[in-house]
């Protein structure tokens, strides 16, 4: 079991204060220089976590789907595709320096990966006054490790934004709770969880009830960190109320169409769905598949036991409530993608991992300290190869994932290509199977007649065909919706797992060919801002 270093304490209370802030020369691990400059070490942890996106994930990358949706909102190759109920507009805030300046899909990912990395730092430093740094830097490299990490850290997804926000309202909170609180904590939680709820209202929403427990428990109760909580949950969750109202019909019918697209809560069991998933499938759904690589989830079953072994430890060393503080809140923030979802995704227990980490740093470092105190070279040995080959598994597995996803974006810039080269070119409106990223990498508009993302009908599309090239696309042996009836497909390239598209390009009679115009109470795009070729790149996606 891990154990912390034992040292001689003064004579004082027998019972020491619930969550006592250890000083650099008290924190019972390592030299006490660690605890006086915590930057330069945090730092180090984030300068190895943006060189690892930088050299594995972000060369030849391309947009993901829901990544299209995000960028084109702000910028990016295309007109703005529709945006969904459940989707929030935070991460396209994150995303906007860049791409409304430039439509590189490359320098987007720099910048997102460096804003990761710095964030990484940042919510880091909210715990230096309550966990000693060679935890923070453990459960800081073994957070930026894990292959969901490294992948989404360049991504413009909301998912690691949401596990840093809770990373660091968790700190705050940690912080306030034993009674020091000041503006600088109530402040610091209140900004978090804003920022958590303005990227995922939901997850804000739990994440914030979470907090606002440890803060009224028996003999801690902090009402000002309470209400410091709600008004940031208020703030984050104001843009998506307001857009509710303007384009949705209201808070109560969006809620009910986000739970009708995501498909509702209930009892799900997931945990062997995510445990699938670990092996790199971004998004599992449905999850039918078989166990690929159990060797990629070995980290997954033991993490409980090394949770448990950093909480004792911590405990032994007088920071048991901090780590207890950061388990729960992390363990609950899974629960509901556990228990209640009905597919897995990895990234969805990202803000679960990142919670998770500081306990299992402690652990790590108990470990470390006493194996290196008892002179037991063999212990360290076999503890650094542990290490090391979890590091291997996770690296592995990254592999895979962006393997996947650059070919994922060769097939999405090839049949934006071939629909180019079939007149469909910007300004231009794709619908059907795969239509929102085929129509970002061709520089089109996106249009859906059923489905989530529904936002025009059959006849508007086809009148609307009559001011800029529209097609329709069908996957595989799929029917072809009725309204294309009549119409010759045209075979497309297959994709790399071999599914087949066609296109049913819709006639184009009364074109006027003067630039965009509107269809009958549609707006139709204007021209994108380079053409699908350059949009492409050359050798590769953006």
């Amino acid at each position: 079991m891990c154990t912390a270093d034992r040292r001689p304490r003064p004579a004082g209370p027998a019972a020491p204060p619930p969550l006592r802030r250890p000083g650099p020369a008290a924190t019972g691990y390592g030299p006490a220089g660690w605890g006086a400059r915590p930057l330069p070490w945090l730092t180090a942890v984030a300068v190895v976590f943006a060189a690892a996106q930088l050299i594995l994930v972000v060369p030849g990358s391309g947009l993901s789907w829901d990544e299209t949706v995000y960028v084109s909102q702000v910028g990016g190759n295309a007109p703005a595709a529709f945006f969904s109920a459940p989707r929030a507009r935070g991460i396209t805030y994150l995303a906007a320096p860049v791409a409304v300046l430039t439509e590189s899909t490359t320098l987007l990912r720099v910048h997102l990966a460096l804003l990761s990395s710095a964030a990484l730092t940042a919510a880091l430093l909210v715990w230096r006054k309550v966990l000693p740094v060679p935890v923070l830097v453990c459960a800081g490299a073994s957070f930026a490790g894990l292959w969901p990490t490294l992948y989404y850290g360049p991504a413009a997804m909301p998912n690691l934004w949401c596990a840093l926000g809770a990373l660091a309202a968790s700190g705050w909170v940690a912080r306030a709770v034993p009674g020091s609180a000041g503006r600088a904590e109530h402040v610091g939680a209140g900004a978090a969880v804003a920022l958590v709820a303005l990227l995922r209202p939901a997850d804000g929403f739990w994440l914030a009830m979470r907090l606002a427990l440890a803060a009224l428990l028996p003999g801690r109760r902090r009402p000002g960190l309470c209400t410091a909580l709600a008004a940031g949950l208020v703030a984050g969750c104001a843009p998506w109320a307001a857009e509710a109202y303007a384009h949705y019909g209201g808070l109560s019918a969006r809620f009910h169409r986000a739970g009708e697209i995501q498909g509702g809560l209930g009892r799900h069991f997931a945990v062997d769905d995510h445990l699938r998933a670990l092996a790199g499938r971004t998004l599992c759904r449905p999850c039918t598949i078989g166990w690929e690589s159990p060797v990629s989830a070995v980290w997954w079953v033991v993490l409980p036991v090394v949770t448990v072994g950093g909480i004792l430890a911590a405990r032994r060393a007088a920071r048991g409530s901090a780590a207890v503080l950061a388990a729960a809140t992390g363990v609950s923030s899974a629960v509901p993608y556990l228990f209640l979802v009905e597919y897995a995704a990895p990234r969805f227990l990202l803000p679960a991992y990142a919670l998770l980490a500081l306990p299992a740093g402690e652990c790590v470092v108990g470990l470390f300290t006493r194996l290196r105190r008892a002179r037991r070279p063999a212990g360290l040995a076999v503890l650094s190869l542990v290490l090391a080959s979890h590091l291997a598994v996770q690296l592995g597995v990254l592999s895979h994932v962006v393997r996947t996803s650059r070919a994922t974006s060769a097939d999405f810039a090839a049949l934006a290509g071939a629909l180019g080269r079939l007149g469909v070119r910007p300004p231009c409106v794709v619908s059907g199977d795969q239509a929102v990223p085929v129509a970002y990498y061709a520089g089109c508009a996106s249009r859906q007649t059923g489905g989530h993302d529904a936002s025009v009908s059959p006849g508007r599309l086809r009148e609307g065909a009559r001011e800029v090239p529209t097609a329709v696309l069908v996957s595989g042996g799929a029917e072809p919706p009725g309204f294309v009836a009549g119409l010759r497909p045209v075979p497309l390239p297959r994709t790399g797992g071999g599914v087949g598209f066609r296109a049913y390009v819709l006639p184009a009679a009364g074109r006027s060919g003067a630039g965009p115009g509107r269809g009958p109470g549609l707006p139709w795009p204007g021209p994108s801002r380079r053409p699908a070729a350059e949009a492409r790149g050359a050798g590769g996606p953006p």
